[in-house]
């Protein structure tokens, strides 16, 4: 699936470069890249960066969801100038800053809230965390849990989940229950004590609480299959630690934000 997405974003790029009457060579030197990385991303054999595809969304005057958009055709309005690439607040914090309290307290506050549901297996819970954290960054531009996710097959697994989990384990605060759901292995976990929510803001709860509405019916294949069409799943390569400030390139369907013609120039 993931594959085939940068096959057809590639063949929309080369159509809108053709359009354009961009050559290759004028296009990669305006996206600071080499000819043979552009090639490459034409043919859906190189991944396209975050920071690319608002580079592209400019120089094709176009916003960057309806780039990522396969569905919609587009044409192309060129403008005098390039403008240049929005330079992102120093304020942001782009490095993780790990919280290990607050994220013990929210895995138990999920796990009272939806943990005994059939379908919240181990799995599942990364990428609750995941929207979590990557939703709350994208609209408030601070971190929640902080957490550290990375690239995996199956989609964004949080790094610091299974030391949290042994030594909460440890502490008697939860309890792992190893089981099958539709004949497949699942790993679930039991809240033993109930969360501290002191240390947890309003706007904390409310997004948790938003994420958890929207997403813990899906089951593990679903929410997967969710994840990977986000942005900062689709620009990282596989293994790598995906990147918070990718939240700002969202698609209008994943974005926390309404952001105007300005926010894009």
């Amino acid at each position: 699936m993931e594959k085939t997405f940068y096959k057809k974003l590639g063949i929309r790029i080369k159509a809108l470069r053709e359009q354009s009457g961009y050559s290759q060579e004028r296009l990669a030197e305006l996206l600071k890249i080499n000819r043979v990385s552009l090639s490459q991303i034409e043919t859906g054999d190189r991944k396209i960066k975050a920071e690319e595809i608002v580079n592209l969304s400019k120089i094709f005057n176009i916003t960057s969801d309806i780039l990522l958009d396969l569905k919609k055709d587009i044409k192309v309005i060129l403008e005098k100038t390039i403008k240049p690439t929005k330079t992102l607040p120093e304020i942001r914090i782009n490095v993780p800053q790990k919280n290990l309290k607050k994220f013990k307290e929210v895995l138990l506050y999920i796990l009272e809230k939806v943990g005994s549901k059939q379908n919240i297996g181990e799995s599942v819970i990364y990428k609750l965390l995941y929207f979590i954290d990557f939703n709350y960054y994208e609209k408030y531009e601070e971190q929640l849990i902080g957490a550290t996710y990375i690239k995996n097959n199956y989609g964004p697994t949080p790094k610091e989940f299974i030391k949290i989990i042994k030594e909460m384990e440890t502490k008697k605060e939860i309890f792992k229950v190893e089981g099958t759901y539709f004949q497949y292995p699942q790993r679930k976990y039991l809240p033993l004590r109930e969360p501290d929510l002191s240390i947890l803001k309003a706007n904390e709860l409310i997004m948790i609480d938003n994420v958890l509405e929207k997403l813990s019916d899906m089951n593990d294949t679903q929410i997967s299959e969710y994840s990977h069409n986000d942005v900062p799943w689709l620009t990282t390569d596989k293994g790598e630690i995906i990147d918070y400030e990718s939240v700002f390139y969202r698609t209008q369907e994943y974005s926390m934000r309404s952001y105007s013609e300005e926010d894009i120039q």
